[in-house]
């Protein structure tokens, strides 16, 4: 008998109908001589709904009393999801994060697992329940409820399947599975059989909003197989997997990722001496918003250019943090555009196959694209450009590297 945990996001439970198709699912799995342990996110909305009450009351509700609101939501629908199974004669239990003891450290809105009880939930499946957990949530040394942040229902599912050494983490969205790029602008995108751990972390961080990255992240560390499903559609979805032979023997690019939210800031005429980029990044840093992509230029008078990117939302600190870094050091000019996008090309096939910067370059070129930054990792480029040519830029890379064709041995090269 396998062990799967399955995971149903907002949309899959966002009503009695849903929750009802989910689990007639669930049932089928268990039917088959499956183990099951589900993890259930909030009904659609409602974790908004119970966001927007406490604004009602407080500009800036207490961290604390927020996890304990917030959780409420997941709660709800693992009652429900109980309820409906039971009616189609399968036995079920539904538990809290802290029912379970999922331990977690004690950042409220955001906290991280340290570790989780998995003996009443053996104890439950030995005796042939279906285990429904409240996903996002957890608690911490002090009996507090915690929860994970947005996304966090991933999280717990993984971190459970790893806790219970699953023989697969299934997460169900309103997808089939991880595609090459995004179907919406691609009409060619292909849905892939399988994809490695580093190659969805680099898709998930460049703009895949397919899983979360700490998930991701989990999965890859205790070597968890999670797989991509549809909710509402029978397929075999997408296996996220470690690297392997196999996979190697695959094309080089898995699949061309891209953000929107991106704005970039550049610092002219700075002086070119040792220190400069943590002078200038130090105080970014430090209020707390991510820096991406730098590049620094040097001039001939010895002064240099130096540009990075950050979020959308967070120009205008950075801008202003910036400026007061510039006067004291007698920059030139501070500079900002907001209208930039970043497009990237992954695969893990990189490592063992050139040409592929050359490739995407000259792609670029020929429908005239100019490339503002360019950064890389070992299996990935990314490539700051204009935003009106982002939609352009993803149509001509996937069609440049053959992603909207079945791969083939010969596909590598």
């Amino acid at each position: 008998m396998s062990l799967i945990v399955q995971k149903f996001g907002g949309t899959s439970v966002g009503n009695v109908a849903r929750i009802q198709q989910v689990a007639e699912k669930v049932a089928r799995f268990r039917r088959e001589g499956h183990g099951i342990v589900v993890v259930v996110s909030a009904m659609s909305g409602e974790t908004n709904r119970l966001i927007a009450l406490a604004h009602e009351l407080q500009s800036q509700p207490l961290p604390r009393e927020m996890d304990v609101l917030v959780s409420t939501g997941e709660q709800v629908t693992t009652a429900l999801l109980s309820m409906a199974l039971t009616e189609l004669g399968v036995k079920a239990k539904s538990y809290t994060g802290t029912q379970v003891r999922i331990l977690t450290d004690d950042a409220h809105t955001k906290a991280r697992i340290r570790d989780i009880d998995d003996q009443r939930l053996h104890a439950d499946l030995d005796a042939g329940y279906v285990v429904v957990v409240a996903g996002f949530q957890g608690v911490d040394d002090n009996g507090n409820i915690t929860t994970l942040g947005r996304g966090g229902s991933d999280t717990t599912a993984v971190a459970l399947a790893a806790a219970l050494k699953a023989d697969e983490c299934q997460i169900y969205t309103d997808v089939d599975g991880v595609y090459t790029t995004d179907p919406r602008m691609v009409d060619g995108a292909r849905r892939l059989e399988r994809v490695t751990f580093e190659e969805m972390l680099e898709m998930a961080s460049m703009g895949s909003k397919v899983l979360q990255i700490r998930a991701v992240e989990f999965a890859g560390k205790y070597n968890v197989p999670l797989r991509v499903l549809h909710s509402f559609e029978d397929g075999p979805g997408t296996l996220i997997t470690l690297e392997d032979t196999q996979q190697m023997e695959t094309p080089t690019i898995a699949g061309i990722a891209f953000n929107r939210d991106e704005a970039k800031l550049t610092m002219l005429g700075v002086p070119d001496t040792p220190g400069m980029a943590s002078r200038i990044l130090g105080p970014v840093g430090e209020a707390n918003i991510e820096v991406d992509v730098i590049v620094q230029n040097v001039a001939a008078d010895n002064s240099t250019d130096f540009t990075f990117t950050v979020g959308r939302a967070d120009l205008s600190r950075a801008r202003e943090i910036l400026q007061a870094v510039a006067d004291e050091l007698n920059a030139r000019e501070i500079r900002a555009d907001s209208r930039i996008a970043k497009v990237s090309v992954v695969g893990v096939g990189m490592r063992s196959h050139a040409g592929v910067a050359s490739r995407m370059f000259s792609a670029l070129a020929e429908v005239g694209i100019n490339i503002q930054m360019i950064t890389t990792s070992e299996i990935k480029i990314s490539v700051i450009i204009e935003e009106k040519y982002l939609e352009l830029a993803v149509r001509s890379l996937h069609s440049t590297f053959g992603l909207d064709k079945e791969p083939t041995d010969e596909s590598v090269a």
